[in-house]
């Protein structure tokens, strides 16, 4: 980690021991050093299977980013995280419903590091609005294989994961609570549901095309999308990069296969 990025939000939230939280997909869950360590000393059971619900969080986010929902397998998810089938079933009934887990779990991390970074901007809603969309855009664009399944891939999931999608939108809606009167006759609720509509498609066509890296050169142009239905359209929107505010990062893995190993329960 360079001193200009903070991994996950070390504002305040961290993992176990002090560990950085990160996104679904954000390890390799064939790591050897996540390997439920066999012997006399047994682990307790509850570590177990917090250790390898992370870790099928982990293959499922690869696997669905790698082969798509459609062709992605419980196999696939298993080898990906290197824990059994049987292990598998004891978290989940399916892959719909692991599918839905680790959305449901990464989307509220990505929530929690926008909420905090909101709440530091009181009394200055355009200013909160810029840095969380940046923010936004930085932690999609660090974290491909999490954006891929959790913006396009979603659309293939099914209608419980659209109905996810929805909700995770309406959540949005917490951050223009502040936002200044619109200047013209329109209803105020129709109008930041189109704005969040507006950001989220923007955001799927560039994960969709394969550049979810040029994420944020997307921030001027949805800065002001953002910021000019609210009367504020003179304000200059800030360039990719221009901020001095340390980068937000929420670690996941690049695309990629692990090697075949045999897995363990």
């Amino acid at each position: 980690m360079t001193a200009s990025t903070v991994t996950a939000n070390e504002r305040s939230n961290q993992g176990e021991a002090g560990a950085p939280l990160r996104l679904p997909g954000g390890r390799d869950g064939r790591d050897p050093e996540r390997a439920i360590k066999r012997g006399p000393s047994r682990v307790p059971r509850e570590l177990v299977l917090a250790t390898q619900r992370d870790r099928l969080y982990d293959g499922l986010v690869r696997t669905v980013a790698e082969h798509g929902y459609a062709n992605a397998t419980v196999t696939d998810i298993c080898r990906a995280a290197g824990v059994t089938r049987p292990a598998f079933y004891e978290h989940f009934d399916g892959k719909e419903g692991a599918f839905l887990a680790a959305y449901t779990h990464g989307t509220d991390l990505l929530l929690e590091v926008l909420e905090a970074a909101y709440a530091a901007h009181a009394g200055d809603w355009r200013s909160a609005a810029w840095e969380n969309l940046e923010i936004l855009l930085e932690v999609l664009a660090g974290a491909p294989a999490f954006a891929a399944m959790a913006i396009v891939e979603i659309e293939a999931a099914g209608p419980a994961a659209r109905r996810k999608r929805a909700e995770l939108l309406w959540r949005f809606r917490r951050f223009f609570a502040e936002a200044p009167e619109p200047p013209g006759p329109v209803d105020r609720a129709e109008l930041i549901d189109t704005v969040i509509g507006g950001v989220y498609s923007a955001i799927y066509q560039r994960i969709a095309a394969g550049r979810a890296s040029a994420l944020p050169e997307l921030m001027p142009v949805l800065a002001y999308f953002v910021t000019a239905p609210f009367g504020l359209a003179d304000a200059h929107p800030p360039r990719p990069g221009s901020s001095s505010r340390p980068r937000v990062v929420l670690p996941c893995m690049p695309l990629f296969l692990a090697a075949d190993q045999d897995t363990e329960s």
